[in-house]
């Protein structure tokens, strides 16, 4: 086998044949050494001489793919470089190739496989040399094609190809120039190829020839002229030739959707109405519009039948999308309402992705209607939008163009319940077998879909309350008098329920949720078996929880509501108290004014009561349970401003932790055996999670509880620390895993988190200064730094994190011993490799930038030596392969270099002088390496950064002194720069010419104060470099796209709260509207 990696000698071409039969076979003893063999064959910088014999002699077909993925590679990386006599070469033997093989029918059917390869080679050479060195290409495809059938089918997925290339994935594979040169071209010599599709489709006979033109077609339709779409007959072609045929329809709709996509000018509208028309008429010929779509999807035995429907679906979003009010107002009413009609019909297929599509539409017709209603006469009056016209919501009378719709939105309004998806607060669902259990894995698409679905819901809520009320209580006396019951159908129309909370006028919605809390509770009463009764729970806990404005508004009904979910908390079906729990959270959140305060009728706030009552409510209830519980009440103390009463409060919730923390507090200190104690290990562990979660909740004010216990606190810290080494030292390491262990260090994290959660939420930022941080700093620096690697709690580092962020100067003068303890035994832990020890990792890099944001002077005052580790660290962070990582140590990276910049000019400078050269070496390795792509934004504003210093002459010290051996040490710092980087670059990168070099650079220095072009600049850059050719340059768009999205969603989000009930309660921000 080693003979192949032999290139002094002519390939063995069997032997190739026998390595790469030995690779792709059963598992054996030589894969391994074959794999080998292969991988250095590939990689061998001659190997792409061997191409021409191996697909010319090979007898298997993997060892020809193989040949061109060289082939494939070579061009892409290193064509440029070729002498242009073997560019020719190869560029002939291509296309002589893929000539010879689909030249005759039979070739053509039988190397498909290898075909396409070939011509992914062919398009890759393409985009080197088309348009300026092969000038003549398309002509020549053009006239290739009229030779044979066959030769011409393969030059249609060859034009497809090229088609994809240029329009469809360029931006992340070729320099903006480039594919602005490349699309330019392909529309110039458009209109051979398009001549020779037209020919092809109004003459050909030959089905898969017809269908090869029909798909390369399809990618041409988004980018060509219109003038070839609606000044020629092809509309007419595929209508009356292809629409129709079952081999072809479901292409040809995909076309005719294209061109129904198109934004068209005012002269080529009456062409889209009448192909609009047609197709409506070609699909009632092929489905009646009173099919059922559904029950044809599922009994359909065949793909094309279930394809075609989607393609219906896609066809008609499209075009109404597009050109709904030219339809409406030039259209036919009748083809008009079938269209929607057949929507209608589609929404019900169960397939989750058809729904899709069509929601997608429902969710833009509904919301054009909406506000067309919202800011038409008589409605645009400024008052607020809950009081949009009569007492039902908008009048339909009053809006033409809702009258049209109207029928079809009160149909569309059952397909939306019967249809509606699982919101992610509903934690029992039914199996698919069948039974009521708890669910613990969230489908992001479902909590996407039900989003999506929520919002259709709302709009049409609002274009007509009524009806919407009237359909939700048909179906829901149908659940009760049990024509229609079954789990299912129930939990949709109650998630339907609770997503239009907020919709309805107050009357409306007392008057509705009224009744359907009264009909839920009936069913529960009346529903007899566990499952049921947990299922009808669970829909009771779900609709209540989503209308706090209605509860809040009437308090009989809140404390009915939560006295109801305090019976849930003892019911034992799986699910159901977690469901209790998180809808008791959703109420104490939103409506906790309510509990503080004394109701009418009430002898006290019932806050009082609930705190009376905590140990018979919380009996049954798991840790996990109890602690959200304790959360929940905490969020209705926090909303009590009078201070003693606040206290008090506190207290009291706190009072039954507290009585078991001082009784195990005491027999610890009388027997230190007793908290070796599995159980005691336990309970003293969900205690402190217990106080983590009040304070969370409660904030500041929790530090009448805090304070209580803070040293005893900090005694049972130390004293767990003091058990875990003994462990350690009586079983090695592997104590670490054991339960026990694993307990104390449980303990040990939640105080830590629980001073973590104060500190971030503390008033009194002195008193935390003088009074916790050094009993806190005597108790864990030193425990941390001595313990050995697995038993220290990363918690440590988010705490050092919170309190230099918290704290700022106050802590400055205590940096050094933090760094002191942590920092090299940290580093020591998470430097042996890129894995261990991530959340380690993650603390210790918050901490460094804390430190640089907050207590920059602590870091100026360390010695340089300790100092340069500082900076190791951080330039170790931005190599991390972790994207999370690596941008923390680029963003700390970046305000080092803004901090020194603002510094005084000696530390600047004696700063630039030692770090400027080892930054930008840095930064460039990153940079050019394709393991860092994800982090391209950061790397890019840190390079500015130092293109700016240097431009702008900020930095005062010669910076052509800071390298060894420089040839001009009197260079300008401009100069050192330039001369520099060049040097860097060449040598990194040999098969850079000078010239490409020397714009790159010069480009930086006249780009850095515009962001986007700089970004865009080396961009174009690492595009051209051949490390980054060959692969998926998506990340280096990452940030553009994220940015766009997270704009997107900010935008949404904003737009959504204008319209009541859009965002669900428990998301909407604290603004008063909810309590």
């Amino acid at each position: 086998m080693e003979a192949v990696l032999d290139f002094s000698r002519e390939l063995d071409i069997g032997l190739l044949d026998t390595v790469v039969g030995t690779f792709y076979g059963p598992p054996g003893p030589n894969h391994q050494i074959a794999s080998r063999i292969l991988t250095e064959f590939q990689a061998n910088q001659d190997s792409w001489q061997r191409v021409d014999a191996i697909l010319e002699r090979s007898g298997n077909p993997m060892t020809k793919f193989l040949a061109l993925s060289i082939l494939e590679n070579l061009v892409k990386t290193r064509w440029k470089i070729l002498p242009t006599d073997q560019q020719q070469g190869i560029k002939n033997f291509v296309v002589s190739i893929i000539i010879k093989t689909s030249g005759d029918e039979v070739s053509l059917t039988k190397e498909r496989t290898y075909l396409s390869k070939l011509n992914m080679v062919l398009v890759q050479i393409l985009k080197q040399e088309w348009p300026a060195k092969w000038p003549t290409f398309i002509p020549e495809i053009v006239a290739s094609s009229k030779q044979s059938a066959s030769l011409c089918e393969n030059n249609m997925a060859i034009l497809k190809l090229l088609s994809e290339e240029v329009f469809d994935f360029s931006a992340e594979q070729m320099t903006q120039l480039k594919t602005k040169t490349l699309k330019q071209q392909m529309c110039n010599e458009f209109a051979e190829i398009f001549s020779l599709c037209r020919d092809v489709l109004e003459s050909a006979n030959k089905v898969s020839l017809v269908r090869a033109t029909l798909e390369t077609l399809l990618r041409f339709l988004s980018w060509i002229p219109l003038g070839y779409i609606f000044e020629t007959n092809i509309i007419q072609i595929l209508r009356d030739r292809f629409l129709e045929v079952f081999l072809f329809r479901n292409i040809t709709l995909k076309c005719l959707t294209e061109v129904a996509s198109l934004q068209v000018p005012p002269e080529y509208t009456p062409k889209v109405v009448e192909l609009f028309h047609a197709v409506t008429a070609s699909i009632t010929k092929l489905i009646p519009p009173n099919a059922e779509l559904d029950v044809i999807y599922e009994t359909s035995a065949s793909d094309e039948d279930q394809q075609f429907i989607q393609n219906i679906a896609l066809f008609y979003t499209s075009v109404f999308h597009q050109h709904l009010r030219l339809l409406e107002a030039n259209g036919d009413k009748q083809a008009l309402l079938a269209g929607h009609q057949y929507l209608l019909r589609i929404s019900k297929v169960k397939e989750r992705e058809i729904f899709k599509i069509c929601l997608v539409y429902w969710a833009k017709l509904s919301e054009e209607l909406f506000n067309e209603a919202r800011i038409t006469p008589p409605f645009h009056t400024g008052i607020p939008l809950l009081n949009l016209g009569s007492s039902n919501g908008i009048n339909p009378a009053t809006q033409p163009r809702l009258s049209v719709y109207s029928d079809l939105l009160s149909t569309l309004r059952s397909v939306m319940i019967e249809r509606m998806v699982k919101p992610e607060e509903v934690l029992v669902v039914e199996n698919d077998e069948g039974e009521i259990v708890r669910e613990f894995v969230r489908e992001s698409d479902t909590v996407q879909l039900y989003k999506d679905m929520k919002e259709v819901l709302v709009y049409l809520t609002h274009l007509d309350m009524e009806d919407m009320e009237g359909i939700m209580l048909k179906k829901l006396n149908k659940q009760v008098d049990g024509t229609e019951w079954s789990w299912d159908n129930l939990n949709k129309l109650c998630w339907a329920i609770g997503s239009i909370s907020g919709c309805m006028h107050e009357e409306l919605e007392k008057r509705f949720l009224v009744q359907v809390i009264k009909e839920l509770l009936g069913l529960t009463e009346a529903k007899r078996g566990k499952d049921n009764k947990a299922v009808c729970a669970s829909n009771i806990m779900y609709v209540v929880g989503q209308y706090p404005r209605f509860l809040k508004q009437h308090w009989k009904f809140l404390k009915t509501v939560v006295n109801k979910n305090f019976e849930f908390m003892h019911e034992s079906h799986e699910g159901v108290q977690d469901m209790a729990c998180d809808t008791f959270m959703k109420i104490a959140t939103k409506c906790k004014r309510q509990f503080i305060m004394q109701q009418a009728g009430e002898v006290q706030a019932y806050i009082e009561d609930i705190l009376a009552q905590i140990p018979e409510i919380t009996v049954d209830l798991q840790p996990q349970q109890v602690h959200t519980f304790y959360e929940a009440v905490g969020h209705m103390i926090s909303a009590e401003t009078r201070k003693p009463v606040q206290e008090r409060l506190i207290i009291k919730l706190m009072e039954l932790p507290n009585v078991a923390w001082d009784t195990h507090i005491l027999h610890i200190t009388q027997s230190r055996e007793v908290l070796q104690e599995a159980e005691v290990i336990k309970i003293l562990g969900n205690i402190m999670k217990t106080n983590v979660s009040a304070c969370t909740s409660i904030g500041g004010a929790f530090v009448v509880q805090l304070g209580r216990i803070y040293l005893e606190m900090l005694g049972l810290y130390k004293e767990a620390s003091e058990l875990i080494s003994q462990q350690v030292a009586a079983q090695g390491l592997i104590a670490t895993k054991t339960p026990r262990v694993r307990g104390f260090r449980t303990i040990k994290k939640e105080v830590l988190k629980l001073i973590e959660t104060y500190v971030t939420k503390a008033d009194d930022l002195n008193q935390v200064a003088t009074s916790m941080i050094p009993p806190l700093l005597e108790a864990v620096l030193l425990d941390y730094k001595h313990n050995v690697e697995p038993a220290r709690d990363a918690e440590v580092l988010n705490v050092m994190a919170a309190i230099v962020s918290r704290l700022e100067v106050l802590i400055q003068d205590r940096v050094p011993i933090i760094l002191d303890a942590v920092f090299e035994c940290t580093l020591s832990m998470i430097s042996k490799d890129f894995s261990e020890y991530p959340e380690h990792r993650s603390g210790f890099f918050k901490l460094i930038r804390a430190i640089n944001q907050y207590c920059f002077q602590a870091l100026c005052a360390m010695p340089p030596p300790q100092f340069k580790l500082i900076m190791d660290s951080i330039v170790w962070a931005f190599k991390h392969t972790m994207r999370d990582i690596a941008e923390i140590g680029l963003s700390t990276m970046s305000e080092i270099i803004e901090n020194f910049e603002r510094a005084d000019p000696s530390l600047s400078n004696a700063f630039f002088l030692s770090y400027f050269v080892s930054i930008l070496n840095d930064i460039f390795f990153v940079l050019t390496d394709t393991e860092h792509k994800a982090g391209f934004r950061f790397q890019t504003q840190v390079l500015q950064q130092l293109v700016r210093l240097v431009e702008t002459n900020r930095i005062g010290a010669p910076l052509a002194t800071s390298v060894q051996g420089f040839p001009n040490p009197n260079a300008s710092n401009q100069e050192f720069f330039r001369q520099y980087l060049a040097n860097l670059l060449g040598t990194a990168f040999p098969h850079l010419q000078q010239n490409q070099i020397h714009g790159f650079i010069h480009g930086l220095a006249s780009l850095y104060t515009d962001q986007n072009a700089f970004k865009l600049h080396v961009r174009d850059f690492l595009i051209q470099l051949k490390e980054f050719s060959t692969a998926d340059n998506a990340d280096l768009f990452l940030d553009e796209k994220e940015a766009e999205l997270e704009a997107k969603k900010k935008a949404d989000f904003e737009a959504k709260l204008l319209i009541p009930g859009m965002v669900k309660p428990s998301e909407r921000p604290e603004d008063g509207m909810m309590d």
